[in-house]
C-alpha cells in the first residue's frame, strides 16, 4: 500500500504533504486505502489506476464494459465476494477477472482451482465492483439452501404452537433468511415484498418498476417461523392470526436506513405478509425530478404557490401520488409556514414538518385529526387521503378558510376528482369554489439507458394509437433490447405520466349544473389540459419509455 501511496504521488492525484500527514496517521496496511478515500484524496478509479500503474496490470473501467451473465457465473459468488473479484471475460483456456488487488495469490489459485482454467488478473475500482455485484451476484443460492435448512429443523420439532415458533424466530437460519429477502429486495429496487403462503410452498415475490417478479419458492415448513420473525422485527402480535395488522420496522443497508411498511392479511392458507419498501430518498426530489412537461409543471407549481385553495393528486394505489406530493411539501415548506400533515400511514418523515399518524383505537381519525389541526394555526395542510364525507368536507372548509391543502383521491382521471367529491356527499358549489388544481398521474417503466435502440414504427401502428406524428417524416423512437443492467427487461425504474386540470370559472359552473365527467373533460382538454396518454406519447418522444407502457398504464 505504500507504493500505491507513491504511485499517487509522482502522477499528480494527491499532493506529497497530504499523503504524508494521513501515512503518518494511519501507518501502512489495508487501512490506508480506504483512508485515502475517506480523506477524498483520490477516488476509487484514481486508487484502481494507481494500482495498475503500481503492479504492472492493466486496469479496466467496469461502466464501459458488458459483463455476461454466463462468464459472472462461473466463479462461485461466495469466492467472488470473499476475494473481491469478478469474471470478466473468457477465454478457450483462460480466464479474465477484474481485481482490487491482483497480487492476491491465494484468491488467482482458489479461482484457478474453482474454473479448471488460467487466470488473468486486471484491476477495477471499489465502487464499480460493488455495483456489478448488485446486478450479478444475488442471493437466491443462499437463500435457497436458508430455506432447506430451516425447513430440516422444522421438520425435526416435534412440538407444536407458540413456544415452537418462538425458537424458530431465534434461530439463525430464519434471521439469516428474513434479512436476505429484505436485503435483495433493496438491491434490486423493489418497491414491494409480497410472502404468499400456498398448500405446499411459500412464495415469494418482489415488484420491480411496478411489475412483480417471483423470487423464491420455500417448503411451506418454514412459514412460520419467517411470517413470526417479520412479525417480531415490526413490533405486532406474533399469536393474532385471525385479523389483520399492520407494523413498521427499519433495517439498515449501504449505510442508510430503510424503512419499510408491513400488514398481514390471513388466507386459507396462512397469513400473507407485503412490505412497503420506503425509500426515504423520496423526501429530497425536486420538482424537476418529477419529470412534468412545461406547461403541467406551470401549472402545478402555481397552485401549489397559492396561500389557500385545494389540490388533488389522484390515482390508483402505487402510481406514486406520495412522491408528489412530499415533494410538493418540500417546495412550499420554511420556517416562515406551519405545515402539518395527517396521515394513515406516516411514510416519510420529514424534518421541520408536524406529522400526525390516524390511530382510529385511540379516537384519531382522520375527522378527528383535522379539526385539531385547524385549531394549531396551520398554512399548509397534507390529508392522507379523503375517503368520506367528513374528511371531504373539513378539507373543503379548510381551503375556503385561508388554508392551503393537498390531498389524494382515487380516480381514474382529473375532471373525475370534481364529480366524485360531488358523490360523497359535498355541495356542488363549494367544491368548484375551493378546489385549485388536480393531478392525475401513473408510473410508467422507464427504458434502460445502457441497451436501448432506436426504431422506426410502422404508420399504421402511429395512425392506430393515434400517437402524434408527421406522415413524411416518421419519428425515431426506442425500444427495449435488455442487458445486465436491467435483468433483461429492457427497462430500469419508472417515470411519472401527469395530467394537471386547473379548476376554471367555467369548470366550476359545469360542477354546479351537475355535469358529466365526460363534459368535464371535454372542457378541460378545450382550455389547455394535457391528458395523461399525451403526456406519455411526449415522454416516448423524448425516448424516455415505450409506447406499450403508455398503453398499459393510461387511459
Amino acid at each position: 500500500m505504500r507504493g500505491l501511496a507513491e504511485s499517487l504521488v509522482r502522477s499528480g492525484m494527491v499532493r506529497a504533504e497530504d499523503m504524508s500527514s494521513l501515512v503518518a496517521d494511519i501507518g501502512d496496511g489495508p487501512q490506508l486505502r480506504e483512508g485515502i478515500v475517506t480523506a477524498r484524496l483520490a477516488t476509487e478509479t484514481q486508487i484502481a489506476q494507481g494500482i495498475a500503474a503500481e503492479s504492472g496490470y492493466a486496469f479496466v473501467d467496469l461502466g464501459a464494459v458488458s459483463l455476461d451473465a454466463d462468464v459472472v457465473a462461473l466463479v462461485p459468488a461466495s469466492l467472488c465476494r470473499r476475494y473481491q473479484l469478478i469474471p470478466l471475460e473468457r477465454g478457450r483456456r483462460s480466464l479474465t477477472i477484474g481485481m482490487l488487488d491482483p497480487s492476491d495469490l491465494i484468491a488467482l489459485d482458489d479461482v484457478g482451482t474453482a474454473t479448471e482454467m488460467n487466470v488473468r488478473p486486471v484491476v477495477v475500482a471499489a465502487d464499480a465492483l460493488k455495483n456489478a455485484f448488485t446486478r450479478f451476484l444475488r442471493s437466491d443460492e443462499e437463500l435457497s439452501d436458508l430455506s432447506e435448512q430451516i425447513g430440516e429443523i422444522a421438520a425435526s420439532e416435534s412440538s407444536s404452537g407458540t413456544e415452537s415458533l418462538e425458537d424458530q424466530v431465534d434461530d439463525a437460519p430464519i434471521v439469516r433468511f428474513v434479512n436476505l429477502l429484505i436485503t435483495q429486495a433493496i438491491s434490486d429496487r423493489a418497491s414491494d415484498i409480497h410472502i404468499e403462503p400456498g398448500e405446499r410452498q411459500l412464495t415469494v415475490r418482489y415488484r420491480i418498476d411496478g411489475v412483480l417478479h417471483e423470487m423464491q419458492k420455500a417448503d411451506r415448513a418454514i412459514q412460520d417461523g419467517v411470517i413470526s420473525r417479520l412479525k417480531i422485527m415490526a413490533s405486532i402480535d406474533i399469536a393474532e392470526r385471525r385479523k389483520p395488522q399492520d407494523g413498521r420496522l427499519s433495517v439498515h443497508h449501504d449505510g442508510r436506513q430503510v424503512d419499510l411498511r408491513l400488514a398481514t392479511l390471513p388466507t386459507v392458507w396462512g397469513e400473507k405478509i407485503v412490505m412497503r419498501i420506503l425509500d426515504n430518498s423520496g423526501q429530497t426530489l425536486s420538482m424537476g425530478d418529477l419529470k412534468f412537461s412545461l406547461i403541467n409543471h406551470k401549472r402545478f407549481t402555481e397552485s401549489i404557490g397559492r396561500p389557500h385553495g385545494m389540490v388533488l393528486v389522484t390515482g390508483p394505489t402505487g402510481s406514486g401520488k406520495s412522491t408528489t406530493l412530499y415533494t410538493a411539501l418540500n417546495a412550499v415548506a420554511s420556517p416562515r409556514v406551519n405545515v402539518i400533515t395527517v396521515e394513515d400511514p406516516v411514510e416519510y418523515r420529514m424534518a421541520g414538518i408536524n406529522q400526525v399518524q390516524v390511530n382510529a383505537r385511540a379516537g384519531m381519525t382522520f375527522q378527528a385529526a383535522l379539526r385539531s389541526i385547524l385549531r394549531s394555526d396551520p398554512d399548509v395542510v397534507l390529508v392522507g387521503e379523503i375517503r368520506d364525507k367528513e374528511t371531504a368536507t373539513i378539507s373543503i372548509e379548510a381551503a375556503l378558510t385561508g388554508h392551503l391543502v393537498l390531498s389524494t383521491l382515487h380516480t381514474n382521471d382529473a375532471p373525475s376528482a370534481l364529480t366524485r367529491l360531488t358523490e360523497i356527499g359535498c355541495e356542488p358549489f363549494l367544491v368548484g369554489t375551493a378546489l385549485t388544481a388536480v393531478v392525475a398521474q401513473r408510473l410508467a417503466r422507464r427504458l434502460c439507458m445502457n441497451c436501448r435502440e432506436t426504431y422506426t414504427e410502422s404508420r399504421d401502428v402511429l395512425d392506430s394509437v393515434h400517437f402524434p406524428h408527421n406522415p413524411a417524416d416518421p419519428p425515431v423512437l426506442y425500444r427495449t433490447v435488455g442487458c445486465a443492467a436491467c435483468s433483461g427487461t429492457g427497462y430500469r425504474g419508472r417515470v411519472a405520466l401527469h395530467e394537471v386540470m386547473t379548476v376554471s370559472e367555467d369548470l366550476e359552473k359545469l360542477v354546479v349544473a351537475h355535469a358529466t365527467g365526460t363534459e368535464l373533460r371535454a372542457v378541460a382538454i378545450k382550455q389547455g389540459m394535457v391528458s395523461l396518454r399525451e403526456d406519455g406519447f411526449s415522454k416516448v418522444a423524448q425516448g424516455i419509455t415505450t409506447i406499450e407502457e403508455v398503453l398499459r398504464v393510461s387511459i
